[in-house]
C-alpha cells in the first residue's frame, strides 16, 4: 500500500486509484491500462512484472510497469522526479527488460540516466509520433480486411514474423524457436484482435489491436507485402482496422510510428489520425 510514500510497488488494493489515473491518460496510458484491465494489478516480478507509482503533490502522478518491458505513463512536469524515484528502485540491479517505452518526456531522461548501467541499447527511437483517431476514417476502408480465423494461423505467421523482423530488428524465432511468438499471435487471433487481407492463401496486409482498454486501443504490427507497397494498401487497410476498432472495441484508436518513416506518417494522416503526443522507445 502506498500510504505516505512517494514511490512504491502497487498491489490489488491500489487498482481503483490507478484506474482513475489512467482514465486521464486514455491514449498515452493505453499500454498500461490494457494490462490492468486484462489481468489486474497482481503480477510476479520477473514474469509479468510489477506495477510501481510515484505520488506527488495532489496524488498519483505516474505509473510504470516494471517487467519484460518497462512501460511508463505520467505528466511531463513530473519527469525529473519520476526518473529519480525509478533510479532509486532500479538502477542498482541488472537490466531485465527487453525494452523501455512510453511518453518521450519520461523515456528520454530515464534512458540518459540509465544508459551507463543498462546499456548499450540495440536501438533508441527518441521521437515516435503518437497518433489517435476518434471518428470515422477519412478514406474508404479496405473491404477485404477482416478478422483472422484460428485455422489461418499458419498462413499469417510468415507475415507476422516478417513484420517483427522489420519493426523490432530481431528474429522472433530466436531463443525458443518462435513458440512464444506463435502463441502470442494465436492469442490475438483467438481474441479477435488480428485483422488481415488474405487472398489465395497469402497475406497482403495485416495489423492487430495489440493493446485494448475500455477507453482506447492501439494498432500495432501493421504490415503490407513488400511488392504491394506504395499502392495505398497500408492506409486503406489501416482505415479498415480503425473502423472495426471504433465500432466494436473502444472510442479512440491510436498508434505510434517512427518519425523517420515519412510514408507511414503520411498514410496514417490520410486515414485521419492526428498527433496527440510523442513516444520514445529503447530496444535491447
Amino acid at each position: 500500500m502506498i500510504g505516505n510514500a512517494q514511490a512504491c510497488v502497487l498491489g490489488a488494493q491500489d487498482e481503483p486509484a490507478v484506474r482513475d489515473f489512467l482514465s486521464e491518460h486514455p491514449v498515452d496510458g493505453c499500454l498500461i491500462a490494457a494490462r490492468v484491465q486484462g489481468q489486474g494489478m497482481v503480477g510476479a516480478a520477473g514474469t509479468s512484472g510489477e506495477f510501481c507509482a510515484y505520488y506527488g503533490d495532489g496524488g498519483l502522478r505516474a505509473v510504470w510497469l516494471d517487467g519484460p518491458s518497462v512501460v511508463l505513463v505520467g505528466a511531463e512536469e513530473d519527469a525529473d522526479r519520476v526518473v529519480e524515484v525509478f533510479l532509486e528502485r532500479s538502477s542498482q540491479r541488472p537490466r531485465r527488460c527487453s525494452s523501455i517505452v512510453g511518453p518521450a518526456h519520461l523515456v528520454r531522461p530515464l534512458w540518459a540516466a540509465l544508459s551507463s548501467r543498462w546499456g548499450p541499447a540495440r536501438d533508441v527511437r527518441p521521437n515516435q509520433p503518437l497518433m489517435a483517431l476518434d471518428s470515422s476514417p477519412l478514406i474508404e476502408p479496405r473491404s477485404e480486411v477482416r478478422r483472422v480465423r484460428r485455422a489461418e494461423l499458419d498462413i499469417l505467421m510468415p507475415a507476422a514474423t516478417a513484420m517483427f523482423r522489420e519493426e523490432v530488428g530481431v528474429d522472433p524465432a530466436a531463443g525458443d524457436g518462435g513458440a512464444s511468438y506463435r502463441n502470442r499471435v494465436a492469442e490475438l487471433i483467438d481474441t479477435g484482435r488480428c485483422l488481415a487481407w488474405i487472398e489465395s492463401g497469402e497475406v497482403l496486409f495485416k495489423a492487430e489491436l495489440g493493446a485494448v482498454s475500455d477507453r482506447a486501443c492501439q494498432i500495432q504490427g501493421i504490415w503490407v507485402r513488400p511488392d504491394l507497397r506504395g499502392r495505398g494498401i497500408g492506409s486503406s487497410g489501416t482505415a479498415a482496422v480503425a473502423a472495426v476498432a471504433l465500432a466494436e472495441v473502444a472510442p479512440v484508436v491510436s498508434l505510434y510510428v517512427n518519425d523517420f518513416n515519412a510514408a507511414a506518417k503520411a498514410a496514417y494522416a490520410r486515414v485521419g489520425f492526428a498527433q496527440v503526443g510523442t513516444f520514445a522507445s529503447v530496444l535491447f
